[in-house]
């Protein structure tokens, strides 16, 4: 199943307190739990004005089906087509 990362634009995401950040973690939750096991978060990172989300999904309409339904930007969105590391070098 592919991979993609979500870049969401959200100003003053990295001043989010921990609640908010609950909020919006449930608010996606219960979106992933009502469109099935197709797609998957894996995890997110959040940074000063956007977040970086990973997910697992059939195609890029889910993304963004996912998206419109929890109220959420997906500014850019990115299929990821390999994946390094330190091992990689070896």
């Amino acid at each position: 199943m592919p991979k993609f990362v979500i870049e969401r634009e959200i100003p003053g995401a990295g001043d989010l307190t921990t609640e908010q950040l609950k909020g919006i973690s449930q608010t996606s939750c219960g979106v992933l739990n009502k469109m099935g096991p197709d797609i998957q978060w894996v995890e997110s990172f959040v940074t000063g004005d956007k977040i970086y989300c990973v997910y697992i999904a059939p195609n890029e309409e889910m993304i963004l089906e996912h998206a419109n339904k929890g109220g959420f930007p997906a500014n850019k969105i990115c299929k990821v087509v390999n994946v390094i590391n330190p091992v990689t070098a070896e």
